[in-house]
Parts: C-alpha cells; sequence; structure tokens
C-alpha cells in the first residue's frame, strides 16, 4: 500500500464508490494442526490465487507462488483471518472497481505481527489498472526487516514495481544493520539485473515518506515493454520479475527465522516506536486521506478500521 494509492490518485477520477459483496474466498486458509491439512489449505490458497481476477496469467502465477511460499513457512504461525465479508471483498456499484484485502495476524509466539493482502482493480480513463500488493511486518521479538511487494498495472504493456526489505533500524546509526541484512545477502544484485533491462527505469515516488521509509536496495522501477505487446511484460515479469521477487522473499523469510539473538529492552523500544510511526504514517497518508476518494468514507471507514486493528494503533 506504499505506492498504490498515490498512484491510483493520479489516475482515477475522484468518484464516490460504494460497497458491493462479491464472492472471495481467503488469500489464506486457516492453519491447520495436522500435516495433512496445512497440504490441503496450503493447495486451496494457491488455487485460490489460480483464479486471482483481472492479472495476466504470468502475474497471477507469481502472485501465486509467492504466497504459497510465505504459508509453507509462516502459516503455523498465523492466526486464522477474522477480516469481515465486507472488507475481504468490495466494490462500487457500477461493478467497475473491487478490490479485496485480507490479514492475518501472528500468533502469540510468531515472529510475525501481520501479513496484508490486497488487490484492487479499477477502471480509470486511461484504461485498466490493476494493483497487488503483500505487506508482511514484524514484531520486536525480532529485528528482521518488513517486506512490501506491490505490482501497478496500468496497461497491458506497462508495470510499476516496488519490492523491498524495510529497515527496522537507522542504517547510519547500525552500519552492521546494513551489512547484515542488505549487503551479505546480495539484495543488491537483484535491483541491479532488472536496472540492466532496456524496458526498465527508475520509478520515483512523490511521496518523500515512502522514499525514506525504502531501503537503499528498494527496487522501485517501472517497466514499458511498448511495442513488445502483452507478450514482452508476460516475458519480463516470467523471466527477470518472478525470479527477483521470489528471491526477495525466499531472503525475507530466511531472516525471520535467523535473526532469533537476545534484543535489549531499549533496541525493542526503539524497533516499536519506529514500527508505529510507519504504521501510523500508513494510515494517515495512505488510507485515510486517499482511499475516501475512490471508494467512498463508508467502505474506508470499515477498511481502515480493520488496518488500525491490525495494526494495533
Amino acid at each position: 500500500m506504499l505506492l498504490c494509492l498515490h498512484r491510483m490518485i493520479t489516475l482515477s477520477h475522484h468518484s464516490s464508490l460504494h460497497h458491493h459483496n462479491l464472492p472471495l474466498q481467503n488469500f489464506f486458509r486457516p492453519p491447520s494442526s495436522s500435516k495433512r491439512s496445512n497440504t490441503r489449505a496450503a493447495a486451496a490458497s494457491s488455487s485460490s490465487m489460480q483464479s486471482f481476477p483481472h492479472l495476466q496469467p504470468s502475474h497471477r502465477d507469481l502472485m501465486s507462488d509467492l504466497l504459497s511460499a510465505v504459508e509453507a513457512r509462516l502459516g503455523p504461525t498465523l492466526l486464522p483471518s477474522s477480516v469481515p465479508p465486507d472488507v475481504l471483498s468490495f466494490s462500487n456499484q457500477q461493478g467497475t472497481s473491487q478490490g479485496a484485502l485480507d490479514i492475518r495476524s501472528g500468533a502469540p509466539d510468531s515472529a510475525v505481527d501481520f501479513i496484508l493482502q490486497s488487490w484492487l482493480h479499477c477502471k480509470v480513463p486511461i484504461g485498466d489498472l490493476n494493483i497487488t500488493t503483500l505487506f508482511a511486518f514484524l514484531n520486536a521479538s525480532v529485528d528482521a526487516p518488513h517486506l512490501v511487494l506491490e505490482f501497478i498495472q496500468g496497461g497491458p504493456t506497462s508495470l510499476i514495481l516496488l519490492m523491498d526489505l524495510i529497515p527496522r533500524k537507522d542504517l547510519v546509526l547500525h552500519p552492521e544493520y546494513l551489512d547484515e541484512i542488505y549487503d551479505k545477502t546480495h539484495l543488491d544484485k537483484r535491483r541491479q539485473a532488472l536496472a540492466r533491462l532496456p524496458q526498465v527505469s527508475p520509478y520515483i515516488s512523490s511521496s518523500l515518506y515512502i522514499r525514506s521509509v525504502l531501503s537503499p536496495t528498494a527496487i522501485s522501477v517501472n517497466i514499458d515493454c511498448g511495442g513488445e505487446g502483452e507478450s514482452g511484460i508476460e516475458e519480463i515479469i516470467l523471466l527477470h520479475v518472478g525470479p527477483a521477487a521470489k528471491d526477495i522473499v525466499g531472503i525475507w523469510l530466511d531472516l525471520c527465522t535467523s535473526r532469533t539473538r537476545d534484543l535489549g529492552e531499549a533496541e525493542r523500544a526503539e524497533m516499536v516506536r519506529r514500527d508505529t510511526l510507519i504504521k501510523n504514517k500508513t494510515v494517515e497518508i495512505d488510507l485515510a486521506a486517499n482511499l475516501p476518494r475512490l471508494f467512498g468514507s463508508d467502505v474506508v471507514d470499515r477498511i481502515v478500521r480493520e488496518i488500525q486493528k491490525a495494526f494495533r494503533i
């Protein structure tokens, strides 16, 4: 949600939208106590994502793979979703703009604070706008970074991409954190590889706040395949974006489990303060300020209420 609402405000009309229920399965099924049930739940989740509406095949397959990877590693440590049906899916009365949002919080002994997944599909003056988001926040039991992946597609041949592991500490004050999280994991190689493609150019958000939150290795790019058509963007996602996204999610999942060292009280308190500021700004800037222009106050009140509950703010 770090980029999508700023982009949507730019591209869409300022019309009020109203809620209408649409059938939608949860992105993740609740964890099960048995391995067999866990396998069935993961398969059901993957099946649900395979039918993900509006996305091109390679993009849909990538989202399925990413969500399945997170579910396989963290699913047993997550609580079942408690998001109500009118937030799990919503749309305007005409059915031209639709959205879905699901949030799962971590169990008491989990390093996960919450995992938020969402998709938005809106018909705007330039065409169809499709946005998919995966936002994973950790708690103060570990100092591993947060995860954000956002895919913003405003046409069949273009894509804005944001992928990052959001720092939990000031990287100037904690150079060892910079070295361990971003240098030794070779995260910047994924950014460099994408940057070398002729179809890729930097995407610079207009929000200084967003730019200040991201890490030095953040991938924030615009991919434009132009005359190559839909097959061009499909190939880019399949051969370049997909492998980079899977690597980044894999690195994040490893960090979630490997950074289990004891943290001092002052260190935890500073992380909580930083995390709380990010949560508050996300609601203040991205949600409360911009969403009403797109979905109307009734829908936004429900969405913001659920997100604030998960954020504990």
